[in-house]
């Protein structure tokens, strides 16, 4: 992988912001706790100074300084290395006991250079000075644990950041190494998608990860792409087959004419059943038109509330006495149905209600009852056409909503295939499934919404 594709990437990035973010936090962290310990350590030498000041100058007898000299020195014998410094010094400057050279003439606790105090080196002392009987007395012990626990903190510190840092880097290179190799993966794939292998997807590690969660977006819409390619393609076959026969029974019928008129004969049967067969080819191509434009959505624009009880009860009420004039009989229970209140275009979704009734008049014989009905649970609504006829046979069951696509025993039955494709357009605008059931005899189309609106 190039220095520069690698600097782009996001994985690296991300690990070295995190690393910095880590490195920053962790020197604050690091910083606190250097300055809570020196403030105990000072708290601690601070006690420590005191009380052995405190004990060698109660060990003064006013007139008797040797007293104090002795506690001095007693002190001085029982140090640890150099960690303590004393002095006593009369009023005048002359040192009576004691290890520096100097003395400040202060008094309290103080931090004072060893340099100040005459000491060789570059250590630091806390010290507290104050004066018995016109003496200058000084008590003090060395920060060098102080000093070291900076030094220690720090070289954790630089440590630790150039770990973390190298850690991050590798880390960083690592994760991008994966992300590019599976970003590869998905162009490669979408190479051969446009090269024409409709078949071709996007390989899922299974990890759930958001690259995962891309791909299976990627494939969803690929396989939506090659579902629309194979319906334009098997509408394009279907065309082409359903009305080779109505243009071919035109031509017959005008070339028909044609010869009547020839021989001076009438031709107004002929024109009336060219008129015909032109009206129910252009009624095919204008169902079509209506599909492609439901299927783009540019209806969603009218979608309101909906009154499914209503509106079911509407359409029984004026297909009723169709019904009856067939020998059929279709109802519908208002008073039982649930309310059903969802969003839809109420043009639409009457004209969905009424492709499936003649649906199920057209290709059902004489004496069918056709039931309609509302289901409602917490989270969905259905509603029910239910038939009593000869049904659709299992395997049938998803072609019959193809375009132009008729069973064999429709063929000679009024339509032109297109109802109950419709019905999946309309179905499929408002976001609701649509499914064939066996009614044992009969068949059920089973319409289905999630979260219609709540009861008031």
């Amino acid at each position: 992988m190039r220095l520069s594709r690698l600097r782009r990437s996001t994985p690296f990035r991300l690990a070295v912001a995190y690393a910095l973010l880590f490195v920053s936090s962790s020197l604050l962290v690091y910083l606190s706790t250097y300055f809570l310990l020196r403030a105990e350590i000072y708290s601690t030498l601070d006690n420590s100074v005191t009380e052995t000041y405190s004990v060698i100058q109660s060990s003064y007898a006013p007139g008797d300084i040797e007293d104090v000299v002795q506690s001095m020195n007693s002190f001085s014998r029982l140090q640890n290395g150099d960690r303590r410094i004393f002095y006593l010094g009369s009023a005048d400057g002359k040192r009576l006991a004691g290890d520096i050279a100097k003395f400040l003439p202060t008094t309290g606790l103080q931090t004072i250079s060893g340099e100040a105090l005459g000491l060789p080196g570059d250590d630091h002392f806390r010290v507290k000075t104050g004066t018995i009987d016109g003496n200058n007395l000084l008590v003090g012990e060395s920060l060098e644990a102080t000093e070291d626990l900076a030094q220690i903190i720090l070289a954790n510190f630089a440590w630790m950041a150039c770990f973390t840092t190298l850690l991050a880097v590798f880390a960083g290179m690592f994760l991008a190494r994966r992300a590019h190799a599976r970003i590869d993966a998905i162009a490669e794939a979408m190479t051969e998608i446009t090269d024409g292998n409709m078949s071709r997807r996007v390989p899922l590690k299974g990890s759930g990860d958001d690259i995962d969660m891309i791909s299976a977006q990627i494939n969803s819409a690929l396989d939506r792409l090659s579902d629309v390619m194979e319906s334009m393609r098997q509408v394009s076959a279907d065309i082409a087959h359903d009305l080779k026969t109505p243009l071919n029974r035109l031509k017959l019928i005008l070339e028909d004419a044609s010869l009547r008129d020839e021989n001076k004969q009438p031709v107004q049967e002929q024109l009336r059943d060219a008129l015909i067969e032109s009206d129910q080819i252009n009624e095919t191509f204008q169902a079509l038109l209506r599909i492609s434009q439901i299927e783009a959505g540019a209806r969603r624009t009218r979608f309101a509330d909906v009154d499914l009880n209503r509106l079911v009860s509407n359409v029984v009420e004026i297909f009723g006495e169709v019904a009856e004039d067939n020998g059929q009989k279709l109802s519908f229970d208002a008073d039982r149905a649930p309310r059903c209140h969802i969003e839809g275009d109420k043009d639409l979704l009457t004209q969905l209600f009424v492709n499936l009734i003649e649906n199920a008049m057209n290709h059902c014989p004489v004496g069918t009852t056709i039931q309609m009905s509302l289901q409602r649970s917490e989270d969905r609504c259905s509603a029910i056409v239910a038939d009593n006829g000869p049904g659709i046979p299992a395997a049938e069951r998803e072609k019959v909503f193809r375009r132009l696509y008729r069973l064999d025993k429709s063929r000679h039955s009024p339509g032109n295939g297109l109802g109950l494709s419709m019905v999946k357009a309309i179905a499929d605008l408002h976001g609701m499934s649509v499914e064939i059931q066996d009614n044992h005899p009969g068949s059920r189309f089973v319409l289905t919404w999630r979260n219609p609106k709540p009861i008031n």
